[in-house]
This record gives structure tokens, sequence and C-alpha cells, in this order.
């Protein structure tokens, strides 16, 4: 029992530096990108960085990495070309959200240990919180009917929509959260599926809940994910209006509690998922935003 405990453990340090994924290493961040492999946290340095040289004229150019040619542009792409650049942003992101414990350090310990408590101390109280509730046919039903909200079937038709009317009204904005969008949920589904795998935790209407490695698929929770990387997505994109972002983040906080009610998921499942979903959707924002004052080949062919 204390060998499982003490893997358990190990493995939920492992857990917790992804869920810090956007939270990379200072001395990464002041790496040159073609010399070394960014972290998630250089996303958000270089959007500031490259917004300060538009400024000013002593700036020194930005640098020009391997993102600039997938660069999605402001204006409407065929499918082709567009639909390879989505893919290939995701390999890139994949390889820098696999990577990020290799970019923990001392300056970042704090931003990756304390979620990894916080999913530590859930763990330990997830059957006072499921049995807190009453847990009645009633609450199950409505739950599971509300967190399709936060299903891929729902989002990935809503974000692609957003693309679609973009390129028909000629809105940046809306084919920019289209497309990021997009970009975001296939990350979350990546990650959340190969966590799944690695953890088989059982779900609390399956035999022996909580169990790790039972062959379950309970933690992290794909909804919460997903719909905390669209919320916060959405909520950079209109971080000067406020009521975007408390209304997504309150729309994702109520899937994550049907995920509960409809006892699919243990709190730290839905608390994992969607700290894991918050920082993707930022970083995917940042990353892109931080291309945007380099002078990026999108129009070659590709």
């Amino acid at each position: 029992m204390m060998a499982k405990k003490i893997a358990l453990l190990q493995i939920f340090m492992i857990a917790g530096i992804l869920v810090g994924a956007a939270r990379a290493s200072d001395d990464v961040a002041t790496a040159t990108p073609t010399t070394a492999r960014q972290g998630l946290l250089a996303a958000t340095d270089r959007a500031e960085n490259d917004a300060g040289s538009n400024d000013s004229g002593s700036q020194p150019p930005p640098v020009l990495d391997r993102r600039d040619r997938i660069f999605y542009p402001g204006d409407t792409e065929r499918p082709k070309p567009l639909l390879r650049k989505l893919f290939l942003n995701i390999v890139f992101d994949q390889e820098e959200i696999f990577t990020s414990p290799f970019h923990a350090n001392r300056h970042n310990a704090l931003e990756w240990l304390l979620p990894t408590a916080a999913t530590g101390g859930l763990i330990a109280a997830d059957t006072h919180i499921a049995n807190a509730f009453e847990n009645s046919r009633g609450q199950v039903r409505w739950g599971g009917r509300v967190s399709n909200i936060g299903a891929s079937y729902t989002l990935i038709p809503i974000v692609a929509g957003s693309y679609v009317y973009g390129a028909w009204r000629d809105n940046a904005k809306a084919r920019e959260i289209g497309v990021l969008g997009t970009e975001s949920l296939l990350d979350d589904l990546i990650l959340a599926g190969v966590l799944k795998e690695a953890f088989r935790r059982n779900r609390p209407d399956e035999k022996h809940p909580g169990d790790f490695w039972g062959g379950g698929t309970s933690f992290p929770s794909g909804h919460a994910i997903q719909v905390w990387s669209i919320a916060s997505l959405l909520d950079h994109e209109y971080k000067h209006k406020k009521i975007v972002g408390v209304t997504a983040y309150s729309l994702a906080g109520i899937v994550s509690a049907a995920r509960i009610a409809a006892q699919k998921h243990f709190a730290s499942d839905v608390f994992a998922g969607g700290t894991m979903g918050w920082f993707i959707g930022r970083y995917v924002y940042d990353t892109h935003m931080s291309h945007l004052a380099h002078k990026h080949s999108s129009l070659i062919p590709m």
C-alpha cells in the first residue's frame, strides 16, 4: 500500500509539471527560438517584447522562428494551407507541452507545485466532496445534460462556426477565435487522452470508484480541460471586455460542477483539467500574438 502511495505521489508530481505547462523556465524564455526549445511561458514574454518593439523604433527587430511560416494570417485562407498550418502548430504545441517538465527550475517551482498540491488535497477529499451532493437521479440527469456544453462535439462546431462566420462577414476577430479555438481544443484532446491512459482512474459511477490504474478514464476531466481552455482564450481575446471573461468562466465553472453532479468525475479531476485547460488557452493565444510583430511568411505557398 505504501509503495502504491509513493508511486501515486511521483506520478502526480509529473502531472503537476504538465499542469504548469504554461510556466516554462525564465532561462528558456531568454534563449532564441532556433537554439532552444521554448517553454510555454515564453510565449507570454515574446508577446510582451514584440508588442514593445512596435512602440519604439530603437528596439531590434523580432527574432523569426519556425512558427512564422505557419502563422495564421488575418485574412481568410484556403482550407488546405489553413489545415496544414493548424496541424503543424499543434505538433509544436505538443512538443512544448510535453517537454515543459524539463524547463522547471527554482524560479517557477511554485507555479507547478501549487496546482499539484491542490490536486493532491482534492484527491484526498474527493469522496467527502462527492458525498456532499444529493446524488439523486434527478441531479445526475441534470448534470449530464448541462455538462454537454463542455463536450468536444459542442465546442468544436462552435469554434469552427466562428471561423466560418468570420470568413463570411470578413470579421478578423471571429476568424482568429475560430482557428485558435480549434487549435486549443485539439491540444486539449491530445493531452487529456495521454493523461487518462496514464492514470486510468475509475469514475465515480464505476466499480472501485476513484482507484487509479483501474482501467477508467476519469482523470483528468476532458470536459473541464476543453471548456476552461476556450474560456481562457475568450478572456484573453476580449481582455478589455470583462463581461466576456466573466461569462465564459462562469459557464466553465457550471460545466465543471455538472460533471461532478453527473457522477462522471471527482473534484480533483475537474480541477486538474480546468487548470491545464486555462493554461493551454492562454498559451495558444500568447503564441499567436507574439508573432504579430514578425515579418512572417504566411503568404508563401505551403
